[in-house]
């Protein structure tokens, strides 16, 4: 069992979901939501598909554009509504990088803290997940994922190695920034998963550890033998929570976490081994680090070498919510009192958007 890291001195460890805390939840998931689907319908679907057609390069620099925008809110949910302390530690990695993340998997929200990091980086609307199939199937949300090209995985190797293959030798352009993450250990952590983890371990002569799963080498590998050339650096990144991990509600209603804690080490790819067999025994000598520095989180309360990154500009999230509203608002309003042909549009183009994120379907250029 993990042990309890000392109480922060920065908040409460816990804090209670009182009416005004529900409140602000239920508006927030309402803009989120909205903000979504409005840009989805009114750019997304121009950048994605008609530009598509024209330049696979200025549909993705238009589509990080417009959702690297939408993405900037989640961050400013946490760290400036619900006063979520991020704190960074490790190395300090420069900007528009091309890299590949593998991170642990405490709980089905690590994912969206790396848009905190993101963010800090310029590359909030450039950085695309591995994440299970049936997530694409979320309404609206879904839909985000598809046109940001995130690559959806039943985490069955024999059903997804073509597929993955396939989508990421359409990112080796490196004029494209690019920050793909990966979660090696396949599912967020239980106390139940471990034990299955665990045991194994025993039995195959592996790593037996406490906080952390035993990691899946496949898909891991697939990524740095297909974009290595294209790569600056992978960055192994560690996420501890204080001092309870949260659920999606819990972010959104602003109970926990009080304090999350990332730590980043840049690691260039000349440590990096290239055979299979080497890249396997070397992931699974970095989740071994991964969890005995996590034990020494859950003891000590933090990482080593703090303070890496700055603080959130208030002003410029402000600036950046404005802008979403307004847009929204704007296409809100045209969409329900201008003509029927608005109408007509947005239901065409949910009709697209729902069978081409089902199909997996992404438009050719035309000319190449």
């Amino acid at each position: 069992m993990e042990s309890s890291p000392p109480k922060s001195k920065h908040g409460q460890s816990h804090r209670p979901l009182t009416p005004l805390r529900a409140i602000r939840g239920v508006l927030c998931l309402i803009i989120l939501v909205s903000t979504a689907f409005v840009l989805l319908i009114y750019c997304g679907f121009w950048t994605a598909v008609p530009l598509r057609l024209v330049d696979v390069h200025y549909s993705r620099k238009a589509t990080a554009y417009f959702f690297g925008s939408w993405i900037a809110l989640w961050p400013f949910l946490f760290e400036k509504i619900n006063k979520t302390r991020v704190v960074f530690s490790g190395d300090s990695v420069p900007k528009n990088e091309r890299v590949l993340i593998i991170a642990n998997h405490r709980t089905e929200v690590d994912w969206m803290y790396l848009w905190n990091l993101a963010l800090r980086k310029g590359c909030e609307g450039y950085i695309k997940y591995i994440l299970k199939s049936s997530l694409m199937k979320l309404p609206v949300f879904g839909w985000v994922f598809h046109v940001m090209e995130f690559i959806p995985v039943e985490r069955k190797w024999e059903a997804d190695e073509l597929k993955m293959k396939n989508m990421l030798s359409g990112f080796r352009d490196e004029r494209d920034p690019l920050w793909l993450a990966v979660f090696p250990e396949g599912t967020d952590f239980t106390e139940q998963k471990c034990v299955r983890s665990q045991k194994y371990a025993s039995e195959n002569g592996l790593p037996i550890m406490k906080h952390v799963l035993l990691p899946k080498t496949k898909g891991f590998y697939a990524c740095l033998d297909n974009l290595r050339d294209s790569l600056d650096a992978v960055y192994n990144i560690t996420i501890g929570y204080r001092h309870n991990c949260p659920s999606f509600m819990d972010n959104a209603f602003g109970v926990d976490p009080a304090e999350v804690h990332i730590h980043v080490r840049r690691i260039p790819l000349g440590e990096i081994p290239k055979s299979e067999k080497q890249i396997s025994s070397w992931l699974m000598n970095i989740f071994k680090l991964k969890d005995q520095m996590l034990s020494e989180f859950y003891t000590k309360g933090h990482f080593p070498h703090e303070r890496t990154e700055t603080d959130l500009s208030t002003v410029k999230c402000l600036v950046n919510f404005v802008f979403v509203m307004i847009l929204t608002g704007t296409c809100v309003f045209l969409t329900i009192f201008s003509s029927v042909w608005f109408k007509i549009y947005v239901s065409l183009v949910c009709a697209y958007m729902g069978s081409a994120t089902y199909f997996n379907i992404r438009p050719s250029p035309i000319v190449v």
